[in-house]
């Protein structure tokens, strides 16, 4: 089934080429057309073209349609090419000619995007949910570290002391930051395009408003061709908000990977956690992390693929825009699992709490005895030259034991953990509306 279809016969290899992986794809759009549908069905009937029985009909089978989905068992049929095709043949079996106005006033153009967009607002909360959960792992770590001192690096040199709490709070407040990117996706995500069709509006009396409630939308997206412009430039934006979270956990998983490995040895990962070699009995490979690093940097790639495939192209829709789908869906999946995996590891991570009991780690202080002589009124240009000549020497010692007097903000003995947790909260934001409207759709 076709919905362009008008009686003559297409190439088969043709048709297998231009749809694609559509079929395999679409099925993740599923709940989303259900809603598109919905909420299209009661506007419809609003300005008088589905009767009562129709509407009541037609309503019973998409929530029919609905808990076949909810329950698994959903699928798109052989010999149909996308899922608007597979509900609306679905609507024509159980309703009958009823079945064939749900398409009124719409194009397949403002329905997948509106499709697009509900999947992917329900997406970016599922996001906001995993890195929400992670940053609650990493503020938990933070506290109860706090005390425990470990190296700071500067190209991977010794530089100057650290902490476990520093090193967890830093990455928890770098997700606060990437809040900022998600909050900005998902409020262009969440514009209303259904209505605008092919790209030009109808001449049917649409009611666009009541549609933007139903969905709850927070606005539309009202200029008709700009509505269709926003495919390829939505997702674009929303894989630089993902690919800003991986940014995150990416570095974190290379930090772990070499905190981990034998000639550091700064923390422990649990051996189930781990992976061996078929050579060498000795190895506990930190594979998990390895993986989510790659993965991470596979996910930052995202957006200039996005923005190499939308490139150069005119306004109005072109099919280019069929392989967005095939770059955009799985990310989601992939950036969630990786927060999932991270911070199920670090909960059990066993951390080194004697790391600078080793005698390398003495030049980690020579900030700290300039700091001292200054205090005492030396200038700090005389200070740092005296204890440059004693490493020069091979001089130089300290007492790694002493108690550091860290005291401004975001030093070692000052996180300002609570700080960080007001910034995250400042940037998250609040979804009930949404959720409420699409239960209440469904519902009513």
């Amino acid at each position: 089934m076709k919905l362009w279809d008008k009686g003559y016969d297409i190439d088969s290899f043709t048709e297998k080429f231009t749809v694609g992986k559509d079929r395999e794809l679409d099925v993740m759009l599923a709940k989303a057309d259900v809603l598109g549908n919905m909420a299209h069905l009661k506007m419809l009937y609003s300005i008088g073209l589905v009767n009562d029985s129709e509407l009541t009909d037609l309503e019973r089978a998409l929530k029919e349609i609905g808990q076949e989905i909810d329950r698994g068992e959903f699928r798109i049929e052989e010999g149909i090419e996308d899922i608007h095709s597979q509900i609306e043949y679905l609507l024509t079996q159980k309703c009958g000619e009823a079945g064939k106005k749900i398409h009124t006033g719409r194009s397949r153009n403002d329905q997948v995007l509106t499709d697009i967009k509900l999947f992917t607002r329900s997406a970016l909360i599922d996001v906001l949910v995993q890195v929400r959960e992670f940053f609650e792992i990493l503020m938990a770590k933070a506290e109860e570290n706090k005390e425990v001192l470990l190296p700071g690096y500067t190209h991977l040199q010794i530089a100057m002391p650290s902490s476990f709490g520093m090193w967890f709070s830093a990455y928890a407040e770098s997700l606060a930051d990437d809040l900022l990117f998600l909050k900005a996706a998902y409020d262009m995500v969440n514009t209303n395009p259904l209505g605008s069709g092919a790209g030009y509006g109808s001449s049917v009396p649409l009611n666009r408003t009541l549609t933007t409630t139903l969905l709850g939308f927070d606005d539309l997206a009202y200029n008709s061709v700009y509505a269709q412009m926003q495919r390829g430039k939505m997702e674009k934006n929303v894989l630089f908000a993902l690919s800003a979270v991986a940014t995150t956990l990416g570095k974190m998983a290379a930090d772990i990977c070499l905190f981990s490995c034998g000639n550091f040895g700064f923390i422990k990962l649990p051996d189930k956690f781990t992976t061996g070699s078929s050579i060498m009995p000795h190895k506990k490979n930190p594979d998990i992390f390895e993986l989510i690093r790659a993965k991470c940097n596979r996910l930052q790639s995202l957006p200039s693929q996005m923005a190499l495939l939308c490139a150069n192209l005119n306004s109005g829709y072109f099919r280019d825009m069929q392989l967005t789908k095939e770059i955009f869906f799985p990310a989601f999946e992939e950036l969630n699992d990786c927060l999932c995996m991270a911070g199920t590891v670090l909960k059990e991570m066993q951390l080194n709490k004697n790391i600078l009991e080793d005698k390398r780690y003495n030049y980690l202080f020579t900030v700290e005895d300039v700091n001292d002589m200054v205090s005492a009124g030396m200038p700090f240009r005389e200070a740092y030259r005296l204890v440059g000549l004693k490493v020069q020497a091979g001089e130089y010692d300290s007492n790694t034991q002493r108690p550091l007097r860290h005291t401004h903000e975001g030093s070692i003995g000052n996180l300002c953990l609570e700080q960080i947790r007001t910034k995250f909260a400042r940037h998250l934001w609040d979804y009930s509306s949404v959720l409420k409207a699409e239960k209440t759709l469904m519902q009513s």
